[in-house]
């Protein structure tokens, strides 16, 4: 059993240094015309640029900055509906690793 829990805390210590790794590399996008999306690994946006031509010029940053909250706050919510789901699972649900 002692063996197991270490297995489990050496997968932990793994994804933990996965997750920091994945939240330095940078994903440009910008194959959708006017539309500019730059995340990292983990997708959490850095930023969503617009072409002027999408919105009044006076709202454009505003506009930016709160549809990258919304989108990052939606990626948030289905990560934890995710995690719960996992939780449910017979014999996931490991104290620790979640």
């Amino acid at each position: 059993m002692f063996d197991q829990m270490k297995k489990l805390m050496e997968l932990k210590k793994q994804a933990d240094m996965l997750k920091k790794e994945l939240e330095k590399l940078v994903i440009d996008y910008n194959e959708v015309r006017g539309i500019k999306i730059k995340l990292n690994g983990a997708q959490i946006f850095q930023t969503i640029e617009l072409e002027d031509s999408w919105l009044d010029p006076a709202q454009k940053a505003r506009f930016q900055t709160e549809l990258i909250k919304a989108v990052n706050m939606a990626i948030r919510k289905s990560q934890k509906e995710a995690a719960a789901q996992m939780q449910k699972m017979p014999g996931l649900n490991i104290p620790g690793l979640s």
